[in-house]
């Protein structure tokens, strides 16, 4: 199960990430459905987030440096 633990990790500094960007995803989480395999291939569910969210989203990413495009 180390997948999981490693996209449990990369959820919270994501998570984390995002707040200190402003920016707060009440839907994101792993996707249960890609966690019950019998090996598991963890997916990070972004979900859905309001317009005014979607647009703090866009100036952080925007605004940050070294963001791959």
């Amino acid at each position: 199960m180390r997948a999981v633990e490693e996209a449990e990790e990369t959820l919270r500094e994501l998570r984390s990430a995002l707040e200190k960007a402003g920016v707060v995803l009440p839907s994101l989480g792993l996707d249960p459905v890609s966690l019950a395999r019998e090996v598991p291939c963890p997916l990070v569910e972004l979900g859905r987030c309001s317009v005014e969210t979607a647009r703090s989203l866009t100036a952080a990413l925007t605004a940050s440096p070294g963001v791959a495009r």
